[in-house]
């Protein structure tokens, strides 16, 4: 029968604990969730500095009407790109709507021409975020993947290419395992082989560096970098930053950017706001080392094995998708939201719970939680 497909594919992954659902959130914030009108200590945000709250959009208008090549590009637009390229030290920026949109449709569109594609290759490091593996995959050119972190395979993949426009590809903090990227290294090989650096900055921004201003505040700073505003700044959107040219470029082939409604004068009047708290949040960014630090303390002292990491994101690896979500349903018996990430998401055999750690958690919420870790694990 036509599509069967649809409910066989759901029973497969039902019988692997793979399902995915959605849960409707009633409320939130970077300490609490709340639930079916039950509270739990979140441990599953992404706002890791703890300034998401609301925002009073002041008139700003709901929506921007049209593309940004038609009429939707507004002063408010212009404003956050400036702030963002004097903060970042870049020529120039576009703003999305989203940070998958952003990563991916900048992998297609610039190698878009096919005189061009047959002369250039994406390397990606193999535990890069899904936004960037699609735009490569869907992009015309070549699709090299590297052992994550692993330079001696990066290089040995650049210097078997004959590419003529060689971009590497590689997250500030990588979303799963919590580590950093060595920008360092990535930027040393990068000018070795005449190659671009393209860095997916979206939980690194705000959190490391001086003023969190993430890997655009070292010497080895991207030729492309893509902040999202999702994570610590606490709104939405993303923007790409560049020189001159490349922005240019983009204007003229990215179709995201070309055929998408522009991001709402109100996500960007509210992300001017956050982009403010976020550089001069110092304090918040020094009680989240704390934070992070008394977690991975606690956890050493219950023999609680976390991977390398020392940013909000902390993950504990649990081998199954069941052992996982076996979990996560007990945390919640115990008043923890904490969510399983299960391949796809993650290699298989490595599904996990990954703690994300705010500013806003107390000391006993994290002494809570180790405790009830490790009677449950």
């Amino acid at each position: 029968m036509a599509f069967d497909f649809i409910q066989h594919s759901i029973e497969q992954r039902r019988a692997k604990s793979l399902l995915r659902r959605r849960i409707c959130i009633q409320s939130s914030d970077a300490r609490y969730i709340n639930v079916d009108s039950k509270r739990y200590l979140n441990f599953a945000s992404n706002d890791y500095l703890g300034l998401g709250g609301p925002v009073l959009a002041n008139d700003v208008l709901s929506g921007s009407r049209s593309s940004s090549l038609v009429t939707g590009y507004l002063d408010v637009h212009k404003k956050l790109e400036h702030a963002l390229c004097q903060l970042l030290s870049y020529d120039d920026a576009m703003l999305f709507s989203s940070g998958f949109s952003a990563n991916s449709s900048v992998l297609k569109a610039l190698f878009n021409e096919q005189s061009v594609a047959k002369d250039s290759a994406i390397f990606q490091d193999k535990l890069n975020h899904a936004s960037l593996i699609d735009g490569a995959s869907h992009s015309d050119t070549r699709h090299i993947r590297f052992n994550h972190n692993d330079m001696n395979h990066l290089r040995a993949r650049l210097e078997k290419s004959n590419a003529l426009n060689k971009l590497i590809v590689s997250e500030g903090v990588f979303s799963m395992d919590g580590d950093s990227a060595p920008l360092a290294q990535l930027h040393a090989l990068k000018q070795q082989h005449n190659a671009w650096l393209m860095i997916d900055d979206a939980h690194a921004f705000g959190i490391t560096g001086k003023q969190g201003l993430g890997s655009a505040q070292t010497q080895n700073k991207p030729d492309i970098l893509v902040i999202t505003f999702g994570k610590a700044m606490a709104c939405q959107g993303a923007a790409v930053l560049a020189s001159h040219d490349v922005i240019d470029y983009l204007v003229q082939v990215n179709r995201d950017y070309i055929y998408s409604t522009a991001m709402s004068p109100v996500m960007a009047h509210s992300a001017l706001q956050q982009l403010d708290k976020v550089i001069n949040a110092d304090d918040a960014r020094t009680q989240l080392q704390q934070n992070i630090a008394l977690f991975q303390q606690l956890c050493a002292n219950v023999n609680i094995p976390l991977l390398t990491s020392n940013t909000p994101i902390q993950p504990i690896v649990l081998g199954s998708a069941e052992n996982a979500l076996n979990a996560q349903r007990k945390l919640k018996e115990h008043n923890i939201w904490l969510t399983a990430i299960r391949p796809p998401t993650v290699p298989h055999n490595t599904a996990r719970l990954r703690v994300t750690l705010t500013a806003a958690h107390k000391s006993d919420d994290i002494h809570y939680l180790v405790q009830v870790l490790g009677e449950i694990l």
